[in-house]
């Protein structure tokens, strides 16, 4: 494969003639970068392409889940990142620090100076563990875990084999978060093999704390999983924000939101799967391509339907840190991407924009180990199915589908550039509805 990597030269030593100059920079190596840049390689093997990208690994974090879950082995779920960029692209491998659109340049955390004719801005989501008081200590040890990073979701398997009942609780926060169904996922997962164990599953309450008022946002989705939940003893907790870990004495520190007034609940556990709050990364909440007010402060300001920046016509973003009001799921970027790459090729062609983003993605929600809904919907919550059958029913194919298509998929199709072929895959195709 032919990937270059640049020099890593510090920009106070870097004269002014010779600071790095790319067409189209994309900053992000992740699922959305990569599938970016493969896509439009695909239809111009001649554009120059950056990707800024720290990481030498490359992990397919809808598989974390499964690591948490047992089904996965943590190493099943990782890769080269070099093995993964598309052929032809040059790799500057380090963190981008600074924005200056006006200038149409960015500054690398190593001082790079990084000038582009046009930005492509999908960084991820910024994990804010420090925004919930003693998680960071208590992570991983304790029976507190989250599938949420690498270095605990393993763990996350290790608690639920070894638990031997009380309280389980699986919580998830205000914020936006990556796949809003996953921590639901690891509960039911959980309760199984809790059920499984004599005399464990009867001497466990399984609890769900969410912030939110709704267990899931689209009403037909919503209604099968408050089926679950009810057909398996959950009990769901709404508008409990957690706010501190008290590992010592094993408590639960909530912030409890009930008719317009908040007060602190404090639940012991004997295992708690936390989802940590998260925002958008600093480096885009500190810069001018921001929104800058209102719900969406901080995150990529762009436009919904076309995904080209609101102020900067030269810059594009989706996935994690965009503003587009729909979850972050991959299936959300294999919605996104060919949007982006055929309007971006329409600027730099001086063509007018068509492609447009309905908002598109899917959540494959595991209700168990031989069973998964699998929620697709739009921008309005309208269900966008792709199968001849009632979507909003558990199957144990949906459960195949995640489990062993779909990481297939990921790593042969989507990050290659590839559309997805074959009537079993068309709810994965590239998807684009105006």
């Amino acid at each position: 494969m032919s990937v270059t990597t640049e020099t890593t030269t510090p920009v106070e030593t870097l004269p002014e003639s010779k600071a790095i100059q790319h067409q189209i920079v994309i900053v992000g190596g992740g699922a959305a970068g990569i599938t970016v840049a493969a896509q439009l390689l695909t239809r111009n093997k001649a554009l120059d392409i950056a990707i800024i990208e720290p990481s030498d690994k490359h992990y397919y974090q809808p598989g974390w889940t499964l690591v948490g879950g047992g089904v996965f082995k943590l190493e099943e779920t990782v890769r080269d990142e070099k093995s993964c960029l598309p052929e032809g692209t040059t790799w500057i491998q380090d963190y981008g620090e600074t924005l200056d659109p006006d200038n149409n340049m960015i500054i690398t955390r190593k001082g790079i100076r990084v000038n582009y004719n046009y930005l492509v801005l999908c960084p991820g989501i910024q994990i804010d563990w420090h925004g919930i008081k003693g998680l960071k200590e208590a992570l991983g040890k304790g029976s507190v875990s989250s599938n949420y990073s690498k270095d605990f979701a393993p763990y996350t398997w290790e608690t639920i084999q070894n638990f031997k009942g009380g309280t389980a609780i699986f919580t998830q926060p205000g914020t936006p978060i990556k796949c809003a169904g996953a921590p639901q996922k690891i509960m039911y997962m959980a309760d199984d093999v809790f059920k499984s164990k004599s005399g464990v599953g009867v001497n466990t309450q399984v609890l769900f704390c969410t912030a939110g008022g709704k267990i899931f946002a689209v009403p037909e989705y919503c209604e099968t999983l408050e089926q679950v939940v009810d057909r398996r003893g959950i009990q769901v907790n709404f508008h409990h924000n957690l706010k501190e870990i008290k590992p010592d004495t094993q408590e639960a520190i909530f912030e409890v939101t009930k008719d317009d007034s908040v007060q602190e609940v404090s639940i012991h556990y004997d295992m708690i799967h936390v989802t940590p709050p998260m925002s958008a990364p600093d480096f885009i909440k500190n810069s001018l391509l921001a929104v800058q007010d209102g719900p969406k402060k901080g995150w990529v300001d762009v436009d919904k339907d076309t995904l080209q920046h609101n102020r900067y016509p030269n810059v594009f973003s989706l996935g994690d840190a965009s503003s587009l009001p729909t979850s972050r799921t991959a299936a959300a970027v294999r919605g996104q991407a060919p949007v982006l790459v055929e309007n971006l090729l329409a600027v730099i062609n001086s063509q007018a924009q068509t492609d447009k983003y309905n908002g598109y993605t899917c959540c494959p929600l595991i209700t168990g180990y031989n069973s998964a809904v699998m929620a697709e919907f739009d921008y309005d919550k309208n269900i966008d199915t792709s199968f001849p059958f009632n979507p909003a029913k558990e199957r144990f194919s949906m459960w195949l589908v995640k489990r062993n298509l779909l990481p297939w998929l990921y790593w042969n199709r989507m990050l290659k550039g590839k559309p997805f072929e074959g009537k079993l895959v068309k709810a994965f195709a590239w998807k684009s509805k105006g």
